[in-house]
């Protein structure tokens, strides 16, 4: 019996070992038509719970047999299939999809001055239009987007455009006002060619104008008057809400001793600028949150050596605004866990898919972006996905993270429409995340939506009181902001502010791949929670300072040792930076506020002891992520300043990006207000930039037209 055992053992033995040895490793690119490398692409063996997606470059590495079959999914593009065989490499180009259009089926429809009866299959689209030559994206409206991307297209494969019955180019048909459509229909089969001959061999979009606009013109007359028309550019976000607030001014260690704030990890407010500035438009000023833009990047700080989950890390050195100023730079360091050890997630994905979801940078790019946090998921890991509209329902109940193909087959069935119970929505995904809670692990509800909350309690203080309520228990929060026009950042960042969370606002799929793949561990896995900072300023040194940014992050002195007070938490390998501008004591600025006469009953007299080598004292406090009592850190500043030519690069390159956000909220506090010298300063400081994250924003800080 023995024996049989053991050669059953061994035939077992031998059959994993010959599957495991059939398995290899396949890598390869993927592209569009246009040979564009496309980051985000979803890749998956059909038959199996594998995927992965492409990186930045639009490669991508996945383990595979000899005959299985790989699907490359991407938001507009035909899915593909490709069966594995001898070669190790596949690479992959995928075409535009006109099945993302919505497809209607009429029997008449209007092509010319004559009506014509028909079984024609005809496409209603609504969405933007994006010019192929000047790259510019217009507002969005009921016209066609049979166009995608911003390359030319071959006329080998071009519909033609009729307008009012006349013929005209891609690019005068783009120029034509959204507002003055009336009807847009895509014709997409041989009864097109046989209306418009063989011009139509690839489809004939007909546009409808109100009034007939462009009607009994002749070719000529009408490429003349469209030729006219200057393009328009994308809607200005009137219907947008952001907080208003006033940036810190200067204060006196003699009459404010402590400076204390909670941390701050979101970095929604760098993309949202990024959003405005490629699409040619001026950033709201209360759009710009400085400490959010400077936290946008990662710096080289050391990781923790000791018990404490985060090191910190300061550097002094002159200010690039004010020379006579000084800059205090103060930086955490999350510990790097390692992902095998990360504890076991229980996640909730609470998706907006009301009607003002529809555009495709909002859900259609909320599920791509989805896919690619389902691709880090471990077997040990569960989600489960609520929606919400005109109410609020559970569309997939908690699965493992290994059943990738489940989890993302209930992505692609979501659709948009209906208005927006938001208020359900989170009472109910709140629910889930408590009922399957894992005491010790991350449990945590994914907010995706573009904040436009409209139904039941809207209001923000409503909201604030919800979710304030929701974070006892135990529940983290991540907000994920999508679109444009009508963006309710004040709710999002509310939302997140009040839960215990981070927020991130994503405005493409790049975006998408950086906070949810290259960053899921800091941005899904608190390491530590609450954390608050109080500096005290050696009035010997220093005769006024002042925190740059974190406005809404204040907190009084009172509530540093009050452990009932919520502050910021700190993901796995996160980052955080925060910069203080000082004026030295001795200085002469015109910055200082009059100082109050003396007082005749109560004195402020400094400390007789000689602290002439430090420069602050400052403090932190945190807790466990599971934790309900602070743990307290103590360092002494020493009052050591080096030259900015000396400073490290990250201190010059965060300067420049505060630099930056203060130059677009039209600072009164800095002197030199010159673009080029941020752009020279960013440069400086431009190492360690493997993505292209840093050379992105100097190609921003030279376009900004706010700035020049």
């Amino acid at each position: 019996m023995k024996s049989l055992k053991l050669i059953s053992l061994a035939i077992t033995m031998l059959i994993c070992f010959v599957t495991t040895a059939q398995e290899k490793t396949i890598t390869g690119t993927v592209t569009d038509a246009n040979s564009l490398r496309l980051p985000g692409v979803t890749v998956y063996i059909q038959k199996s719970k594998k995927t992965a997606t492409t990186n930045y470059d639009g490669q991508y590495s996945i383990k595979a047999q000899k005959g299985d079959i790989l699907v490359f999914s991407y938001i507009g593009m035909n899915n593909q299939k490709v069966v594995v065989k001898d070669s190790n490499i596949i690479n992959v180009i995928l075409q535009e999809s006109s099945s993302e259009l919505k497809e209607v089926v009429v029997t008449a429809y209007g092509v010319s001055k004559r009506k014509m009866s028909t079984a024609a299959s005809v496409t209603m689209v609504q969405g933007q239009v994006i010019s192929r030559s000047s790259n510019i994206q217009y507002t969005p409206s009921p016209i066609i987007t049979p166009i995608r991307g911003s390359q030319s297209i071959s006329s080998k494969n071009e519909p033609i455009y009729i307008v009012d019955g006349v013929p005209v180019k891609a690019d005068q048909m783009a120029k034509i006002n959204p507002n003055d459509i009336d009807e847009v229909k895509v014709l997409k089969d041989p009864t097109a060619s046989a209306i418009y001959g063989t011009r139509a061999a690839n489809g004939a979009v007909v546009i409808a104008t109100k009034n007939g606009l462009y009607k009994n013109l002749s070719e000529t007359e009408l490429d003349s008057k469209l030729n006219k028309i200057t393009p328009i550019r994308p809607a200005e976000p009137t219907q947008e809400d952001y907080y208003a607030f006033v940036e810190n001014a200067f204060e006196s260690p003699k009459t404010a001793p402590l400076s204390t704030f909670s941390i701050d990890v979101d970095n929604a407010s760098y993309t949202n600028i990024r959003r405005f500035i490629n699409n040619g438009q001026e950033v709201p000023k209360d759009a710009v949150r400085v400490e959010e833009m400077v936290n946008f990047f990662k710096y080289n700080y050391p990781q923790p050596k000791g018990e404490h989950p985060f090191s910190i890390n300061t550097e002094l050195s002159y200010s690039p605004w004010n020379s006579k100023n000084q800059i205090l730079r103060i930086g955490l360091q999350g510990k790097n866990i390692p992902t095998d050890d990360l504890p076991a997630s229980n996640l909730v994905f609470l998706i907006d898919v009301s009607g003002s979801m529809a555009d495709d940078n909002k859900l259609p790019l909320l599920q791509e972006s989805m896919k690619i946090l389902v691709n880090e998921l471990r077997a040990k890991d569960n989600v489960a996905i609520v929606v919400y509209a005109g109410a609020a329902g559970l569309v997939l109940p908690p699965t493992s993270g290994d059943e990738k193909e489940t989890i993302i087959d209930a992505l692609d069935d979501l659709k948009a429409g209906g208005s927006t119970a938001g208020g359900a929505g989170i009472e109910l995904a709140y629910k889930i995340a408590s009922e399957n809670f894992i005491k010790g692990g991350n449990n945590r509800v994914i907010l995706a939506t573009d904040g436009d909350f409209n139904v039941g309690g809207s209001s923000n203080s409503d909201m604030e009181k919800l979710i304030e309520q929701k974070r006892k228990t135990g529940v983290f929060l991540t907000c994920l902001g999508y679109g444009m026009g009508n963006y309710k950042d004040s709710k999002m960042e509310t939302l997140a502010d009040k839960g215990n969370g981070n927020y991130a606002y994503i405005d493409n799929i790049q975006e998408a791949n950086r906070f949810l793949g290259k960053e899921f561990k800091g941005s899904m896995f608190a390491i530590a929670k609450d954390v608050k900072i109080q500096i005290e300023f050696n009035p010997k040194q220093v005769q006024a300072y002042r925190l740059i940014g974190y406005e809404n992050r204040k907190l009084r002195a009172e509530d540093f040792k009050n452990d009932a007070i919520d502050a910021g938490e700190l993901g796995s390998n996160h980052t955080v930076t925060a910069l203080y501008e000082i004026i030295p004591a001795g200085v002469s600025s015109d910055y200082l506020k009059e100082q109050p006469d003396a007082l005749k009953y109560t004195k402020t007299e400094t400390n007789s002891n000689n602290y002439s080598n430090e420069l602050a004292t400052i403090k932190f406090r945190y807790k466990k992520p599971d934790g309900d009592k602070s743990i307290e850190m103590v360092n002494v500043i020493e009052n050591k300043s080096v030259s900015l030519e000396k400073a490290s690069d990250d201190f010059k390159f965060s300067t420049a990006v505060a630099w930056f956000g203060l130059k677009l909220r039209d600072s009164k506090l800095i002197a030199d207000k010159s673009p080029k010298e941020i752009v020279k300063l960013a440069k400086q400081g431009k190492s360690n930039d493997s993505e292209g994250y840093k050379a992105e924003f100097i190609r921003l800080a030279e376009s900004a037209k706010q700035v020049y």
